[in-house]
């Protein structure tokens, strides 16, 4: 399988986490892999706080996840950009294909698209019931992107090559939602550009959505980065490990223990002794770090800590 290739250029990269609860083992991961990337091209780290669904924040997550940042050492370049202070940029991105004709308003709710759509490899396919234009109505609306028949395909730097044809295998998607929230795949798109970010490492529950990202990018006559997707934490049982479920926080009391996890996780050689401090953790992590060594898998279990 095809895997990693040169880095050209300033390297600006991002971890961008959702204020849903305390960062676990797999968000540890995921920023690990991101900054470790980062900084072993000598480039730029960012981060994104992805609070855009507030009915799904949990208070005072967004500041506890920065501090366990900070309490692994973590150092992140200029200042942290909050999703829902930038509504504004997703509204005029809005306008801008609703104009075009590239998006259009939905009334159908999800029961209704169940029992009538196929179902694809990420559930109902979006049967374009809504793409002729609906009657005046007063349910409330969300708005979908139309999508043309054509394949996305792109290189990812671990997974290797990847193919998809979204108004096939998703269909039209939403980038709005009916309660006035923007959707995910919208916002990624905005504020990625918006940032210069030219490298996106992040975990594989993102890897299918990819295509839908770069196909807006490609509408939006915006910059496409450069994509690369970990393996996702999961279980004994193949659950993938999230804040949604409650797993346990990070132990940010003994940082270096949970980052050697983390380092072993992706595939990365461990120090034949375990470091003093995080400044040595850091330095040997940053001077080992291989992309070609993170294993080419959508999921691993989590192991015991290897030291």
């Amino acid at each position: 399988m095809e895997k990693s290739r040169e880095i050209n250029g300033a390297y600006r990269g991002r971890f961008a986490p959702s204020p849903t609860g305390p960062l676990h083992f797999g968000s540890l991961v995921t920023a690990l892999g991101s900054y470790l990337d980062a900084r072993s091209h000598q480039g730029e780290w960012l981060v994104r706080m992805e609070d855009l669904d507030r009915t799904r924040e949990v208070e005072g997550a967004a500041d506890w996840i920065l501090n366990a940042l900070e309490r692994f050492g973590f150092e992140w370049n200029g200042t942290v950009i909050y999703q829902s202070q930038r509504t504004q940029a997703y509204e005029a991105a809005l306008e801008t294909l609703m104009r075009k004709g590239q998006a259009y308003p939905c009334i159908c709710s999800r029961n209704e698209i169940a029992m009538t759509a196929q179902t694809g490899k990420e559930g109902p396919i979006y049967p374009g019931t809504c793409r002729r234009g609906i009657e005046r109505s007063d349910t409330a609306q969300s708005i979908r992107l139309l999508t043309q028949h054509r394949e996305i395909a792109y290189t990812d730097r671990i997974q290797g090559r990847i193919r998809q044809n979204p108004s096939l295998e998703i269909g039209d998607f939403i980038i709005r939602r009916r309660d006035g929230f923007y959707a995910y795949q919208l916002a990624v798109v905005v504020d990625d550009a918006w940032q210069e970010i030219n490298q996106v490492v992040r975990g594989s529950d993102l890897l299918m959505s990819t295509p839908r990202q770069r196909y807006l990018q490609q509408l939006l006559a915006l910059p496409t980065p450069d994509y690369a997707h970990i393996p996702l934490a999961v279980d004994g049982e193949g659950r993938k490990l999230s804040k949604q479920y409650r797993d346990a926080p990070v132990d940010i009391n003994r940082p270096i223990d949970s980052l050697l996890q983390a380092l072993s996780f992706l595939g990365q050689p461990l120090p034949a002794e375990r470091p003093d401090n995080l400044s040595e953790f850091w330095r040997w992590a940053i001077r080992h770090w291989s992309v070609e060594s993170i294993p080419a898998k959508q999921a691993l279990p989590v192991q015991p800590p290897a030291c």
